[in-house]
């Protein structure tokens, strides 16, 4: 089932805090709260910055704010050469941070909320 929460989470973090914040939504859940929620965690700040290039989060906020028909015409839009913008959405598919359909690329979150805490 596809969320209806049009927000993710982006954590640093180990295992044991993802599964932490499993826990917890779980127990809400439990007591009658409805939980939907995305989140996604990096073992570092260096994975999360290697994930998220800049040239990733543009492609994200053009995807997000534009009909994108297939990764050619994406590649077009963005001036950049098919290969690195397919290398590019296969990695934000993997991430969950793009979904593709037969015709369309889409950004279903509406808003990425990254916080370090120190």
């Amino acid at each position: 089932m596809m969320s209806t929460n049009d927000n993710v989470r982006l954590h640093i973090g180990t295992a044991e805090d993802m599964g932490q914040r499993f826990v917890d939504a779980w127990k809400r859940a439990e007591g009658g709260e409805t939980v939907d929620e995305a989140n996604l965690t990096f073992r570092d700040l260096e994975a999360l910055l290697a994930a998220l290039t800049p040239k990733r989060l543009h492609l994200l906020r053009h995807v997000r704010h534009h009909h994108v028909p297939s990764i050619k015409a994406l590649a077009a839009d963005l001036h950049r050469d098919y290969k690195n913008v397919h290398t590019d959405v296969e990695a934000l598919t993997r991430l969950g941070l793009l979904t593709r359909t037969q015709n369309s690329v889409v950004a279903p979150f509406a808003e990425v909320d990254a916080r370090f805490v120190l």
